[in-house]
This record gives structure tokens, sequence and C-alpha cells, in this order.
């Protein structure tokens, strides 16, 4: 296993004026290179801690260390990509990435700076689109450039907020299947925000379940049990598929509710759905956006 990374202890979240806690006693930690989704309901404080990890927020109670050292506000070693591309309009995808790279090495060359540009573009499929403005450019093609900027920089962790969620479906699986080969190639670590259960057992080496607020808490820390090289047409045909995924179904649908206030223990507990059963059943899936 990889070398412990990022630590998260005792992260609480309590807004002015507020009874409980949004969050508290959230504890977890991500090894490098691995990826790590997490997933509950609307009101959990999944953003925030997202938020707080990125250095944007500040936490009520605990600490986050990186690389054995505290997080303490917004770092070029940490890379975020938003639900929205959040795209400076009046730049082009070149002008846009290279705004980013400026930031991270002033003493680079402009034509250092193109050339690297150049590399991350062609990463995410944009090359014919370099010079083209953020207007001109397709939802998916913007979240493509916002994906391009966060590596360009080459954080040690990138942190995605939904960052598909408002795509099509054919859009999305298109991307998923970018950012999966990206990850591969580059060995990124990533925490990323998701509320699709297909997307998590696609993307994540292990998968974080939070209960309801207030006083949420990662319960559950799922090991995704499938080979590293995932692909979506292939996914469910995998053994531990089903069980994986009912197991993530049940737990937003019955369990997570029940959790709150709490009630879920301070250590998350750790699990690994596997082909146990043989002929494993789907679980009848209701409308897993309008949980969330």
């Amino acid at each position: 296993m990889p070398t412990e990374f990022l630590k998260v202890q005792g992260l609480g979240k309590t807004y002015p004026g507020a009874a409980e806690p949004v969050f508290d006693g959230v504890n977890f930690d991500i090894a490098e290179g691995e990826f790590v989704c997490i997933i509950g309901h609307s009101g959990c404080g999944k953003t925030t801690i997202l938020n707080v990890l990125a250095g944007l927020e500040t936490a009520s109670a605990g600490h986050v260390f990186m690389d054995r050292r505290e997080v303490a506000g917004p770092s070029l070693d940490r890379g975020v990509v938003f639900q929205g591309h959040a795209l400076m309009p009046w730049l082009t995808v070149r002008g846009n990435i290279a705004f980013a790279v400026r930031s991270k090495w002033p003493q680079w060359s402009r034509a250092q700076v193109d050339e690297h540009v150049q590399k991350y573009v062609a990463l995410v499929g944009l090359a014919a689109a370099i010079d083209k403005k953020p207007s001109q450019l397709s939802g998916g093609m913007k979240q493509r450039v916002g994906i391009a900027r966060a590596f360009a920089i080459q954080p040690r962790m990138l942190l995605l907020d939904e960052p598909f969620g408002a795509l099509d479906a054919l859009t999305r699986g298109t991307i998923q299947d970018e950012l999966l080969r990206i990850c591969a190639e580059t060995r990124q670590t990533v925490f990323m925000i998701t509320h699709d259960v297909d997307e998590a057992i696609l993307l994540a080496d292990r998968i974080l379940l939070m209960s309801n607020g207030p006083q949420a808490r990662v319960a559950e820390i799922v090991r995704n049990s499938m080979p590293r090289e995932r692909t979506r047409a292939t996914l469910h045909h995998q053994a531990a598929y089903y069980p994986l995924r009912n197991h993530l179904v049940e737990f937003l649908v019955s369990r997570s509710e029940g959790l709150s206030h709490g009630r879920a223990p301070a250590t998350p507990v750790e699990v690994s759905p596997g082909a146990a059963d043989p002929e494993p059943r789907p679980v009848p899936t209701p409308s897993l956006r309008r949980i969330a």
C-alpha cells in the first residue's frame, strides 16, 4: 500500500448561529497515488470538507495534514476543479491554462509556458480548440479545460467537486475515461465528490460514505476490490460489481439517515464488499440524483 499522504483528524464545522455542527469527528486518510471518492446526501458537508482540504475554508475543529504539514491556506500543491468550469471568458483555452502555469512557475519563458500548456491541452484532447474562447466551447470541453488547467500545475493532490454533474451521460463517460487515463499516467492523488454510485465504482480505489447531517461523519470506508484497470463497458461484468454497488445504494437509501446526529462511529468502519454471492443481484435503484 502506498505511503499515507493526507490525514484528516477530528474535522468539524459549525456555522454561526447553528444549533449543531454540519459535521464533526470526521476522520480519514488518503495514500499517495490513491483515488478516493466521497458520497453522501446533500447537507452532510462534502463540499465544505473539500474546501477545507483546499485551504479555501477553515474548519471549526480538527486538523488536515498533507505530507505531514498542516493545511493552513490555499496552495498550488492542491489543484481544484469545481462543478462550474470557472474559466476566464476573455481568455482562450491556451490563455486560461497559461495563467495557471505562470502562477506556478513565474520564472519560465513564454516558450516554456506555451510548450507546457500544449502538452496538457493535448492530454485532454483539445489541441484543435486551443485558441478558442470559452463561449465557443461545449460544456464538456469547458470541463476538460478545467481539468487540464488543474493538471498543468502538477499539484500533489487534485480535488474534484462533482465536476461532471451538469454534463450529459455520453460526455460524462468520455471525460471519465480521460480522467482515468490521465491518473494512470501521472499517478495523481485525487479526492472527488460525486453523487453517482457507478462513477465512484469506476474511478475510486476507496469510497467514503457520509452519514446524513447534522453531525455527519464518514461512517464507512468501502474498498473497491475490482482491478484498477476498469472500463465503463465491462464494469458490470466484474464479479464484485453488484455486491459493491448494492452495498453503496443500501447505505444511501436505508442507513445514512440513522447515523446522523453523531451516531456514526468516530472511527469509520472499513469494508470490502466482494463476490461472495455466486449470483449477485442488483438492488432496485431510485434516482440517486434525487437522493443526493
